[in-house]
């Protein structure tokens, strides 16, 4: 029996994927969570053999959660969902070692499919996923101007930004400026949605 942690945000999904899971003879979902703050306390406490985590989770993304989770209970194999269209976030979870991933829409026997060779230690990765994460490449953005794009996705203003950071708002300012020109945006939001797009922040 593969026992499985889901994590995953929206109710109904969540719900969607536990009955799909339980029509499967050899997968037991142990234990869900709503927010990537509750993966690696829940997976200590149940010791799944494979953990399915939602990229967009709230308190703490699930890529660095599950990074977090491979790091104190390295016998939980992660299974990472995630939308078409955030290639770039394959690219970050890649870098923080997890190796299975499947897109959201993808067919119920795929999910089981894919859980079942993830705990088998097989690497899972959706072909188009993989070849969308390598169209956008490495982020042009140098480590300020995505911290300060990323407080920026956040809702701070450049004096908040300022403030935070010890700079002046005219540096954050010129930042932000560095930041859209690299990211070939028309503005600060579409600056932000290209970077998170591209897995970039």
């Amino acid at each position: 029996m593969i026992r499985v942690l889901l994590a995953e945000d929206m109710h109904m999904i969540r719900a969607a994927l536990t009955a799909l899971l339980r029509l499967e003879s050899d997968i037991e979902v142990v234990s869900e969570v709503t927010g990537g703050d509750e993966i690696v306390p829940e997976a200590l406490r149940v010791r799944p053999d494979v953990a399915v985590v939602d990229i967009d989770l709230p308190v703490i993304d699930g890529i660095t959660a599950a990074a977090t989770l491979r790091q104190r209970l390295p016998s939980c194999r992660i299974l990472v969902l995630t939308a078409m269209g955030q290639p770039g976030n394959v690219r970050r979870a890649l870098a923080a070692g997890i190796e299975a991933f499947l897109v959201k829409d993808a067919p119920g026997d795929r999910l089981a499919d894919a859980i079942r060779r993830t705990a088998a230690g097989l690497r899972v990765l959706d072909p188009e996923l993989v070849s969308a994460a390598m169209e956008y490449g490495e982020s042009p953005l140098t480590p300020r101007e995505t911290t300060v794009l990323k407080e920026a996705a956040r809702g701070a203003s450049a004096e908040d930004i300022a403030a935070a950071l010890h700079l002046s708002a005219g540096t954050v300012r010129n930042y932000l400026t560095g930041a859209i020109t690299k990211t070939g945006a028309r503005n600060k939001i579409d600056a932000i949605r290209i970077a998170q797009d591209a897995g970039w922040l």
